[in-house]
Formats: structure tokens, sequence, C-alpha cells
């Protein structure tokens, strides 16, 4: 999945003032802690590597175990810069959105944390997290009693195979592809290019709906993921009746404990309770709070600044993605009162600078790039230590198969960036090769990359060109294929724990399209057939071709050079309860959120 394009997910770049990042804030800002620290957060970090667990009935019944000492009442504040780009389920892939989800929608099956680091898939709107048969290629879900959508209407297995369908309609372009594509193919659409809205439907050989209670789901091979592929936000349900197309991405009709009744889109969104979600169907989420007020256009470090203060209704707020603002991490660190009101932890996301391969062709400038590009000082500007660690390959620590000692470009020996080496590859080079266009986010964390980027390579000869991009919308900018950019700095993190969901999307031949996360828009046979034949092996086969894939990728291929794996640190304010880090959102745990008084 995607990290938003706000300073969590680091999908953007950042600013310091006077041109040039300031690199003494590495060391002002790691409040004590040292690499040694870092290997410990990548040893923690490795709990999100282990495989789900699928819950049955009794997991999947609600009401949510209760949090301790919570409250009813009170408006939460959330901040964000970027505004969202989507709102529609079908489009979201990114993470703002994403936890904005968590509150509104509710898919067939939902994650479920023990807060001690174990997770696991239960039923949501299914009973349980579905029953397999037929060696893995069918899949049967049963709808549990008394769900309804936020206008009363009961939710039906019609409703399901609508929210299916309807994403094979070109409406829905930023989504999610793993359940459309093991369904249809890679050319899917094609399957059913008005998406359900006309006569035609996806055949009960493929996606069954035999009575109001039961999905059925027939696939030409082995799924064992799809309880947690159902599980994502892209994949909530959209009810039939009130589905307005296009138009559905500004007013969607929740499902989840609260409603939208304000949606000023970039600027203000206001959520409140949604008096026909039952508590007692739902074994996840929470209705502490009456509402929910996300507030746009706040940057990270005014964020930081108003809840270090926590005065008035800072007090009953929250950052959304952002954290805390790298130049202010001393300030949190450093007074005990502030600090206890932190979160923090490993993100799955790798950032990295993505290379558009239908421009920049030529090996040796990507290889150059990958060694000049500096990861010192953009880790700098994430806040250190705290924001995140240099990353010398494509899988992050939170990954199975992640190999913290492959280093092909000798990163983690010289996180500054090797000079020389860049140079020498790009001897010979033409000069209008040098010159590179890049794609920065205009937020407050995009400005600071966009000095980094443009101060690394210009040391080795190259003329950068900066274009900005408007934050809420640049993962779908980037994501377009004819656009006029040479490389961006994008992340991409594993949807559930399995090379697959990094691999495959990232880099496989047939998510080159519009909207699709294969950014550098790489198209290798052997990359493709690897894929082809993980997919088709064993865990611990699959291991192998994986990491194999990922070795010809970085070192044959290079459609992107590795910069740092993020970290997350966030602040909320004093009156706010039962904040703690999630390990499936890789953010604050948004559904079990109160107002203290």
């Amino acid at each position: 999945m995607n990290p938003s394009s706000s300073r969590r997910a680091r999908a953007i770049v950042v600013a310091l003032a006077a041109g040039s990042l300031v690199l003494t804030a590495c060391s002002k800002n790691d409040g004590g802690k040292s690499d040694a620290d870092s290997k410990k957060d990548q040893k923690q970090a490795s709990v999100q590597s282990k495989a789900v667990t699928y819950a049955d009935a009794a997991g999947s019944t609600g009401p949510a175990e209760e949090v301790a000492g919570a409250k009813s009442g009170g408006t939460i504040a959330v901040y964000q810069e970027a505004g969202l780009s989507h709102l529609d389920p079908g489009q979201i892939y990114v993470s703002d959105a994403g936890q904005v989800a968590n509150l509104l929608f509710r898919r067939l099956t939902q994650f479920k944390e023990d807060g001690k680091g174990g997770v696991s898939v239960v039923g949501d709107l299914a009973t349980d997290a579905g029953k397999s048969s037929d060696g893995g290629k069918t899949w049967t879900f049963t709808l549990k009693d008394g769900i309804k959508d936020e206008k009363g209407a009961a939710i039906t297995s019609a409703d399901v195979r609508h929210t299916v369908e309807r994403l094979y309609a070109k409406f829905v372009f930023d989504g999610p592809t793993y359940l459309q594509t093991w369904l249809s193919g890679a050319e899917y659409r094609k399957a059913l290019p008005d998406g359900g809205f006309g006569k035609k439907h996806l055949p009960a050989s493929v996606l069954d709906t035999p009575d109001d209670k039961t999905v059925v789901f027939h696939f030409d091979t082995a799924r064992p993921d799809l309880p947690q592929t159902l599980a994502m936000a892209g994949y909530a349900v959209v009810p039939a009746k009130t589905d307005t197309k296009e138009k559905y991405d500004k007013a969607p009709v929740a499902t989840g404990p609260y409603k939208i009744v304000s949606n000023k889109v970039g600027k203000e969104l206001i959520l409140k309770k949604n008096t026909n979600w039952d508590p007692k169907t739902d074994s996840v989420r929470h209705q502490y709070a009456d509402g929910f007020d996300f507030q746009f256009g706040v940057t990270e470090s005014t964020q930081t600044k108003r809840l270090i203060a926590d005065q008035g209704k800072d007090k009953n707020a929250i950052q959304l993605t952002a954290g805390v603002e790298a130049t202010q991490i001393q300030d949190v660190i450093g007074n005990p009162e502030v600090s206890k009101r932190t979160v923090k932890g490993y993100q799955p996301y790798v950032m990295q600078l993505t290379f558009n391969l239908d421009r920049v062709k030529n090996l040796k400038v990507r290889q150059a790039i990958t060694y000049a590009v500096n990861s010192k000082s953009l880790i700098a500007g994430e806040g250190g230590v705290y924001g995140g660690d240099v990353a010398p390959n494509y899988f992050a620590p939170t990954l199975p198969g992640y190999e913290a000692s492959y280093d092909p470009y000798g990163r983690l020996k010289a996180p500054q960036g090797n000079i020389a080496k860049a140079q020498e590859l790009l001897k010979g080079v033409p000069a209008a090769e040098k010159k590179v266009v890049f794609a920065y986010s205009n937020s407050e964390p995009g400005q600071k990359r966009k000095v980094a980027i443009e101060d690394a390579l210009s040391k080795v000869g190259f003329d950068v060109v900066s274009k900005e991009v408007d934050a809420a919308s640049y993962y779908e900018q980037i994501g377009k294929l004819d656009n006029p950019y040479d490389m961006y700095i994008s992340g991409w993190g594993q949807d559930w724990p399995s090379p697959s969901t990094v691999v495959t999307p990232v880099y496989d031949g047939d998510q080159v399209a519009d909207g699709a996360p294969n950014y550098s828009h790489v198209k290798d046979a052997k990359v493709d057939a690897l894929i082809k034949k993980a997919l088709s092996q064993d865990p611990v086969e699959a291991a192998k071709t994986w990491k194999e894939a990922q070795h010809y990728l970085l070192e044959k291929v290079v459609p992107a050079a590795p910069l740092w794996y993020t970290k997350q640190f966030q602040l909320s304010g004093s009156n706010i309860g039962g904040a703690r880090y999630g390990s499936v959102s890789s953010l604050i745990d948004i559904t079990r959120l109160y107002v203290k008084s």
C-alpha cells in the first residue's frame, strides 16, 4: 500500500531554510539514540512480518473489547496538511484515507490487534474470516445479521456483489487490484466494462450470491491470502442503491461507526455518530467520541507546536498521518509530560527515488543517481533515527525475507552517498541525459526532500529541474503513465506480511497502467517470470524466488533508488485517551480513541 502524501507516509520531499539541509539536525534530534537503537527498532519491526491468524465466528462477534477508562462524548480534532485524494472506498490505497475509512466503512473482513503485537483477521460484515474449500480456490462468506448502512438499509450479498463489480469500471482507478485480477485476470476490465451498472454481471462461476446472506468467490488457483485482501479499505462495501459513481468520492455512504455530515474538500471533514451502526456486530471498532473534525492545511510544524503547547481545543487533537516535526523532536522527548503523549513504531514503507523508465532509459544514469542520493540528509529531515533508517534495498524490516546486510550500493557504509562512484558512471553520458525532472509534493516535508535531492545530485553533475505537485493528488499524478517527470519519491509497504504484496504491485509488468503502483513502468520479462513462479510456490520456496527477484531488480534493472525505511512518531493532546500505536495502520489506532473529559 501507499503511504499518504503527507509526512508520515513520506511520499513527498522536505525543506529546511537556506537551501541546504542542516545535517547536525540528525544528531540534535536523536535524543541519545544510536545505531544500536535502530537495530533494536528493526528487531521489533520483525513482529509485523509474522503471519496473521484467521478468526472464527466467536472471535468475530462484537462488541469490541472495551478500552480501559474509556468515556463517551466530545469531539476529536484531527490535523493534516494535505487534503484527502479519495473517499470512495474503491479508490482508497493510501494511508490518510485509510485511517478515515476505518471510521466510516466496513468490509467483509477486518484486522484486529491485541495490543501485544498479535494480529488476526476477523469477520467484519461476515460472520468469520471466511471458509475455504476446493484446495483454497473457493471462499465462502456469510453475512452477519443486523448490519446496515447509515440510512438504515440492510446490507446484503447484492451489495457485496455490487462492490466487487464496480471495481471493474473505469472511474475506479486508484485502489488495489488484487481481487479483480484474481477473479478475471490482468485485463479484468474487459470482463465487465460497465462495472456491473448495466445488465451484465460476473457469472456465478466467478462470484456467486445464492441468497441474501451468502457470498462465494471462485478462483482458478488457491488464494490463501483472500481474508487479508478483503480487509483492505479498498474493498469496503458500497451499498448498491446509493452508489453515485464518480460523485460517490465526495459523499460516500457509511457502514461504520461514523458518517460524514460535512465535507469541504481540502479544508474540513466532519464526522458524527452513525446511529445505524450496531456495536454488537463489530468486534474491532468503538464509538466513544461524538465525532471527529478533520482539519486540513495544518502543516506538520504547526501541528507539533500546537500539540506541545496543549492549549484549548488542541488538548482534544491528534495527528492523522503526520508525525512530530523533525526540528521539534528534542522539545518532545526532553519533556516527560509531552513525551508520554506520543506513540511510535516501525512502518512497512520503503521510501525510494523512483525512475520513470519511459524517460530515464540509460541504466548508468539510474545507477549514478542511486549512488549519489544522500539518505543521511533525507533522514535528518524526517527526524533522524526517530523518523527512519537507511534503506539499502527494496524490502522493509517488517517484511518476511528482509535482508539487513544486502547492500549492493554501499548505502549502509556511505549513507551520505558515493560521489566518486556516481561521477565515474557518468563519464561519457551526454549533458542532455544529465538533466532530470524531479516531481515533489508541495507540502512541508516535500519541500525538505526537494532540497536534499537537488543538493545531492547537483554535486555529481546533474541538472535537476524540480516540479511542484499538489500534495493531495501526489500519487494520482505520478501514477499517470504519461506523466512529465523523470523521477519522484514514492513509498510502498506490504498490504499483508508477504513479498508478493510488494514485488507484484510495484514491479509486475501487468501493473503498468494509469493508476497502478508500478510507478517506474518497469516491464521486464525475467521479473514477470519470477513473480509468476513465486506466486505458484509454497512460502518457503517462494521466499527464494522473491529474493532472486529483488536482487535482479536492484542490480540489473534499477527502477528506483532505495532511500530510507520509515518510522512513525506521533503526538496527541493531553485529553485524548486510548492512544496506542497500530501495527496494521502504522499510525495511532484511530478506532479506540476517546475524549477523557
